[in-house]
């Protein structure tokens, strides 16, 4: 029986653990926390079926010059972190020229359209169906003339890729949305898409069920990740684990593990904020208010609202004016009520600068594979990039092409 150590206890890794277990693999998943507490756990949790475009940067001068002086409240910079993020962010505005966008855009189709029957396998199977509802989520505009855009935007996906959606005037909205104060021009109900009311929370019933099938969850160091003549080898709480495949999906933290084998990822880091909110009416589904770059979801511990992204050193501390502005933009659509939690979260969101997962053996190291950089979507697309390394670490032919996300392309 072959065996594998999985770094990383997130959605991405957790689901690799699972695709490889089902292939008849002994595998140790390794994490310094328990499953789902890191950037799994902070997102919006919403299972994206209808993302089949990933985000590009802005490339029109009016646009970026909103960024430039925070005139918007999608994106955030601190002028001194920026050095950092200069190369990455350059690669990523040169890929988001139209031509490159949309063969970026086709490859990143043919991976998320899967994304919500990979994870209905899961849910079944982990009794998780308490967690889910299969209603999508509404993008509201505030702006006519921004509403008429996305309606475009959103028949030309219907027409390419079957994505499902209704248009929405602000009396739908509001009907849809009883618990709204206002609804802007109206919205967008995509209705591929399923919402998870505890994000962190389906990724441990995932972990629960490789545990229920033989696998093992550890605490342990990825850092300690070491080579051996038989495979690779990492320090846990009781010794040295031993396998003879090792895959790094830690997310925002595998290129500084990789840096140490010689490899050079470059990564766009994005933080993001979320706090959750004691509103006395709450949604029905999730609600992205597009004009103030920030989302509004119902979950079990309140209202949660998610941030955009923002620019900072990756030891910064907190900086959540981006939530701040969200809040005050939130309190004309509903009673937000007090803040749960004393203080906000935050996570980083780990995107290369083609908008690829990096998903497949590493170049230079016999058993070492590779599974981060999803941007926004690696709660979408675990199961999803979990099921085509498994196949590829299998022997088996991938569902998909895999080309455009070998490791080797950086």
């Amino acid at each position: 029986m072959p065996n594998a150590i999985v770094l990383g206890g997130g959605m991405v890794g957790v689901a690799s653990a699972l695709h490889l277990q089902r292939r008849g693999w002994s595998v140790v998943l390794v994490d310094r926390n328990e499953p789902g507490r890191e950037t799994s756990y902070g997102n919006t949790g919403i299972i994206q079926g209808e993302a089949v475009r990933p985000y590009p940067m802005p490339r029109d001068l009016a646009s970026l010059l909103r960024i430039a002086t925070g005139r918007t409240n999608d994106v955030r910079y601190r002028l001194l972190a920026l050095p950092y993020h200069l190369r990455p962010l350059l690669q990523y505005w040169r890929n988001s020229a139209p031509a490159r966008h949309e063969r970026i855009t086709a490859a990143y189709a043919q991976i998320i359209t899967h994304a919500v029957r990979e994870h209905d396998i899961f849910i079944r199977e982990a009794g998780a169906g308490n967690l889910v509802q299969r209603g999508g989520f509404h993008l509201l505009h505030r702006d006519r003339a921004a509403l008429d855009a996305a309606v475009a935007i959103a028949e030309s996906l219907r027409t390419a890729y079957g994505i499902k959606f209704q248009a929405l005037t602000a009396d739908g909205l509001v009907r849809a949305e009883p618990g709204l104060k206002q609804a802007g021009a109206g919205a967008i109900h995509w209705q591929d898409s399923w919402t998870v009311s505890d994000p962190g929370g389906l990724v441990t019933a995932y972990a629960a069920l490789f545990q229920s099938r033989g696998g093992t969850i550890i605490h342990g160091d990825a850092a300690t990740l070491t080579q051996t003549p038989s495979g690779w080898s990492v320090r846990g709480g009781n010794g040295p684990v031993d396998a003879e495949a090792a895959v790094v999906a830690l997310g925002p933290w595998s290129p500084e593990l990789l840096r140490r084998l010689g490899y050079r990822f470059p990564l766009v880091r994005k933080r993001g904020y979320h706090r959750h909110y004691a509103a006395a009416t709450s949604l029905q589904l999730p609600l992205v208010d597009a004009s103030f770059g920030y989302a509004m979801a119902p979950m079990s511990r309140g209202l949660r609202i998610t941030t955009g992204a923002e620019f900072t050193g990756p030891d910064a501390p907190p900086t959540p004016v981006q939530l701040g502005r969200a809040e005050q933009a939130a309190q004309q659509l509903v009673d937000l009520g007090s803040p749960v939690e004393r203080d906000p979260w935050y996570g980083t969101r780990p995107c290369t600068p083609d908008m690829l997962p990096v998903l497949g053996r590493a170049p230079r190291h016999r058993g070492l594979w590779l599974n981060f950089g999803h941007g926004h979507q690696g709660f979408t697309l675990g199961p999803v990039s979990g099921r085509l390394l498994a196949e590829l670490m299998s022997g088996e032919a991938p569902a998909v092409d895999m080309f455009p996300y070998r490791p080797e392309r950086f």
